[in-house]
């Protein structure tokens, strides 16, 4: 059972983040609503500014431009990333023609320091996924501008 002491500080910090926010959050979210743009991000595209592409959004793409039923455009896009990443875990490069490669590099073992205390510390070698877009993915997105 929660105390009147616990309550109390749990009203002040909502209290805090909604005259943060200037704003009340809406019925039953802890974040409140999304932050407005600001004048400085308002003139320019940022990642934050669009949507995320989901495994539903390949999904439904698939459904509507196949004619398929949902269950088997599911199956499709489910199969095609399960290929990729099959083939990535091999060591394979995996070449898209007009959309990019995506290539698994070695890395050795070397040495960092931690950004926090700044010692040396050792980073082990390992296997690191590298994506390299094609020239005309590059265009096509240097042309959205």
């Amino acid at each position: 059972m929660p105390t009147a002491q616990s309550l109390a500080i749990g009203r002040a910090v909502q209290q805090f983040r909604n005259r943060r926010l200037k704003t009340s959050p809406p019925q039953g979210s802890r974040l409140g609503p999304p932050r407005p743009r600001t004048p400085i991000d308002a003139g320019r595209r940022t990642a934050m500014t669009h949507r995320t592409i989901t495994r539903e959004h390949l999904y439904d793409a698939v459904y509507k431009a196949a004619g398929l039923s949902r269950a088997k455009a599911a199956m499709l896009v489910e199969l095609v990333l399960k290929e990729i990443a099959d083939c990535l875990e091999r060591g394979e490069a995996v070449k898209l023609s007009s959309f990019g490669s995506f290539i698994v590099r070695q890395k050795a073992q070397r040495v960092g320091r931690n950004p926090k205390t700044g010692k040396a510390a050792t980073i082990p070698a390992g296997r690191v996924i590298v994506f390299k877009p094609s020239a005309l993915l590059k265009k096509r997105i240097n042309s959205r501008s």
